[in-house]
């Protein structure tokens, strides 16, 4: 799944487990219309499991820990239950340690669907994904919104009280806090790790919509992207559904010495399912809505060594997710490459409307240079990636490019 994407529950009882390379606390809230729990109750963790329609289920260390929604016996004043996630260890950013989401059939743990949400770096919880009814229904949707205030700043943002620290001093200028009222006896303790932020920060913006992305159309002609910035492909208001060419070239960094370079896209589905690669050795795709150019084996000469071209008002509903990839299939180094870009052309006029040039490099074998996505209004989006994969094919490239998108 891609954030703000959602899938219908094929079940009536899911499961959804988070893993990350870290020990996650994971949690569910139950929300009403209003966006706000009920109670405290509303609250389901590690230290009170269990509530109407929710419980945490503990992976005991060798799994992940999962938030199990029946969804037939969620109360009728609860619109949805949402499955947030931090880290275990106090102050410790999701930077480098991207959880990824499974929804799951509880009862047989087919997966339904998985997400990761993209690009975190100071966010100290997340909210990952939730459990929604609309018009009877069940559904599942990918959020990816992370807040810098840990785990307190998404209990106190839905409702829930938190109690006070242990009083310490404060800064003179700052205003007394008026002492949260105390819970009721028969209440489980909320997680002692959890301390209200001081004073209250609000929640930082969606992590996979980052303010510096520079996201624009092209309105006003050619786009020169940088890395993680996107472009809208809409021009005079409309989506552009025509014939479009992804060039990719590339020249030897040192002279005489020729470098086998191979450039690829990969399709992929709502929930990141891969559809089919297109290469050198399989030229067409899609029933031929995406096809390739064929391979140049030195990345000598002018002008784009490979091309890609995508029909995208022939591109099936069930393809989303376009990755272009571009990898050393001698082994040669990103280091022993110069003057890498990508550049999306009109196939009509030959008008370049997006480029994007790669000004870094590491010592890898594969780099992903953009990805195209198509939103729900049908409209597609063009990011430039720049990230690099140790892999000298497109095969090894599927499952990394499914984690980008």
């Amino acid at each position: 799944m891609t954030p703000g994407s959602n899938i219908p529950l094929s079940a009536a009882r899911v499961a959804v487990d988070v893993a990350a390379p870290v020990r996650l606390d994971v949690s569910g809230l139950l929300l009403t219309t209003d966006g706000k729990v009920r109670s405290d109750d509303d609250f389901i963790f590690y230290n009170q499991p269990s509530g109407p329609g929710v419980t945490y289920r503990s992976g005991g260390g060798s799994a992940p820990d999962a938030i199990v929604v029946d969804t037939a016996a969620v109360p009728a004043g609860i619109e949805k239950v949402v499955v947030t996630a931090s880290p275990d260890a106090a102050g410790q950013t999701f930077q480098g340690i991207e959880p990824t989401a499974t929804v799951r059939d509880a009862d047989d743990g087919r997966a339904l669907a998985t997400f990761t949400p993209p690009q975190l770096g100071s966010e100290t919880a997340l909210l990952v994904i939730e459990i929604y009814r609309r018009n009877g229904a069940w559904k599942a949707r990918a959020v990816g919104q992370g807040y810098a205030n840990g785990l307190a700043g998404i209990a106190t943002d839905f409702g829930v009280s938190v109690e006070e620290p242990a009083p310490a001093a404060a800064p003179a200028a700052q205003a007394p806090v008026p002492p949260a009222p105390p819970a009721p006896p028969t209440a489980a303790p909320l997680d002692p790790r959890i301390a209200p932020p001081v004073p209250p920060a609000p929640p930082a913006p969606p992590a996979a919509a980052p303010a510096a992305s520079g996201r624009v159309n092209l309105d006003k002609g050619r786009v020169s992207l940088q890395k993680n910035q996107t472009v809208s492909l809409v021009k005079g208001g409309r989506p552009l559904l025509s014939q479009v060419k992804m060039g990719l070239g590339w020249e030897p960094a040192f002279r005489g010495k020729d470098i086998d370079l191979d450039a690829s896209v990969i399709a992929y589905g709502p929930d990141r399912g891969h559809l089919d690669s297109c290469y050198f050795g399989k030229l067409s795709i899609l029933n031929g809505a995406i096809k390739h150019s064929g391979d140049n084996l030195t990345g000598e000469g002018a002008g784009d060594d490979e091309v890609i071209v995508v029909d995208l008002g022939r591109i099936p509903p069930e393809a989303t997710g376009l990755v272009f990839t571009v990898n050393s299939f001698t082994g040669q180094k990103f280091t022993e490459v110069a003057k890498a870009y990508c550049r999306l052309l009109d196939a009509t006029t030959g008008e370049e409307l997006v480029r994007f040039d790669l000004t870094g490099a590491e010592p890898q074998t594969g780099v992903m240079m953009a990805k195209l996505i198509k939103q729900f209004s049908g409209e597609w989006e063009m990011t430039a990636m720049g990230e690099f994969v140790k892999s000298r094919t497109v095969r090894g490239m599927v499952k990394p490019a499914a984690k980008s998108l």
